[in-house]
């Protein structure tokens, strides 16, 4: 029987710090290879797929702002950041025989696109994977937000966020063994709760536009082939 997945068009919020695999930072290709190959996978039931990457692996703004660094140079040079890992995945699934198009929200003509909404929708209608590099184009907003936004924009039915544990729980799993996960959770719980499913800007945005999170393991195989199936893998967030 065809597998018929619950979504046509998806937007995929990897962390950089996904890309690093059990490195202590940079791009591990290993883990860059795995990624592309979960992408590939939804990408062939016909699935159009947006991704927004996050730069953590190569530079942090908040940590370097933390630091002393003037906050609004150090979140530029994470946007920077965010650009090189957007390239990396675009070198990848061109290796692995997929069409991918880069999008920057900072000018870099010779190196990729600018991000123009329209294209960005012609691309993923002709079947291409669009990855939207750095962030939104401006000092303090997270690539959270980011996704957000871009998946408001191009009208994603729900903003899939790849992170490091399977879903959203009621504690630290890695300290708490007694820590439950949400199978299910309203946006109200998790702002009021402070889940830290997203920043509270990605979350409002979200809710305000009754467009789903869910969180779930880009380390775990076939996960994010899961969660566009509409089976249960991860945390759904709704409204």
């Amino acid at each position: 029987m065809a597998e018929v997945p619950a979504f046509r068009r998806v937007l995929l919020k990897l962390s950089g710090e996904a890309l690093m695999g059990d490195d202590a930072y940079g791009i591990n290709r290993a883990m860059l290879q795995a990624i592309v190959a979960e992408i590939a996978g939804v990408a062939a039931l016909g699935v159009e797929i947006a991704v927004v990457i996050g730069g953590g692996n190569i530079f942090r703004g908040v940590a370097a702002g933390a630091a002393g660094m003037d906050r609004v140079a150090a979140d530029y040079m994470g946007m920077l950041a965010t650009v090189m890992n957007a390239l990396a995945l675009q070198d990848e699934m061109r290796r692995s025989g997929l069409s991918c198009r880069v999008q920057s929200a900072l000018n870099i003509e010779q190196v990729c696109e600018p991000y123009i909404r329209g294209k960005a929708v012609r691309y993923l209608e002709e079947g291409k994977i669009v990855v939207f590099g750095a962030g939104t184009g401006n000092p303090f907003f997270t690539t959270d937000t980011a996704a957000a936004l871009r998946g408001a924009e191009i009208g994603a039915e729900i903003v899939l966020k790849a992170t490091k544990v399977d879903g959203v729980y009621t504690a630290d799993p890695m300290k708490d063994p007694r820590a439950r996960r949400y199978a299910r959770v309203s946006f109200d719980e998790a702002i009021g709760k402070n889940l830290k499913v997203m920043d509270a800007t990605a979350l409002a945005l979200c809710r305000d536009r009754k467009l789903p999170i869910n969180v779930f393991s880009i380390f775990k195989p076939g996960a994010f082939k899961r969660v566009v199936l509409g089976q249960d893998e991860g945390t759904l967030v709704h409204c």
